[in-house]
């Protein structure tokens, strides 16, 4: 479920008065994280390790206020709850968007992700979940990537999240992570303090 609230009377009003007509009101945050701990259990477990991570992803969000939040044309809203959009192959070759929505249970999610990955990639159309904040996420796995840099213009002001191939050490397995989110939704403070307890949600993984 989503409200539109009044800017001026949250903590974001000076943003978004500042930011809100930018024409490039996107900022991107890049970090490595350690992820030996969902490497680990992804290969003990058998389960997707993008699907742990995207699960960590929702976790670390769902501490922070400003995630319930987006701005929109012109517009501010909160919402109640959160989902993870990720990119599905599906079986004609093209690829679909299918929102997952996050639950504080890992057992949960995992039902929820495969289920509907599932029927994306074999219906070859979207599922949007419209009464949730959406974070975007992107694997893009073909490669090590050091950043990844989305749209800036504004149009889908979304958080977003993307990474490439993860990179083995001898006794560590790291992945660059580039942050994106509009200024008028959070500011930088908010979105470190995101990135930190992801980094520590990973390192905490258990199932």
């Amino acid at each position: 479920m989503r409200q539109e609230i009044n800017p001026k009377e949250t903590s974001r009003a000076q943003a978004f008065e500042l930011w809100m007509k930018s024409p490039m009101p996107m900022v991107t945050l890049i970090k490595t994280f350690d992820v030996t701990r969902i490497y680990n259990i992804s290969r003990q477990h058998g389960l997707k390790f993008n699907m742990l991570l995207c699960w960590c992803i929702g976790k670390a969000a769902s501490s922070i206020d400003e995630f319930y939040l987006l701005p929109e044309k012109g517009c501010l809203y909160r919402y109640d709850r959160l989902a993870v959009n990720v990119i599905v192959d599906n079986i004609r070759g093209g690829i679909n968007n299918c929102d997952i929505p996050y639950s504080d249970s890992l057992e949960q999610f995992v039902h929820d992700y495969d289920t509907l990955t599932k029927e994306t990639q074999a219906s070859c159309k979207d599922i949007a979940d419209e009464d949730a904040v959406i974070i975007g996420t992107s694997a893009v796995i073909g490669t090590e990537l050091d950043a990844i840099v989305n749209q800036y213009t504004g149009i889908f002001n979304n958080p977003f999240l993307a990474w490439g191939k993860y990179r083995h050490h001898w006794f560590k397995t790291t992945l660059t992570i580039s942050m994106q989110f509009h200024h008028a939704q959070m500011d930088g403070r908010e979105a470190t303090r995101f990135l930190e307890t992801l980094q520590k949600t990973i390192k905490d993984l258990s199932v």
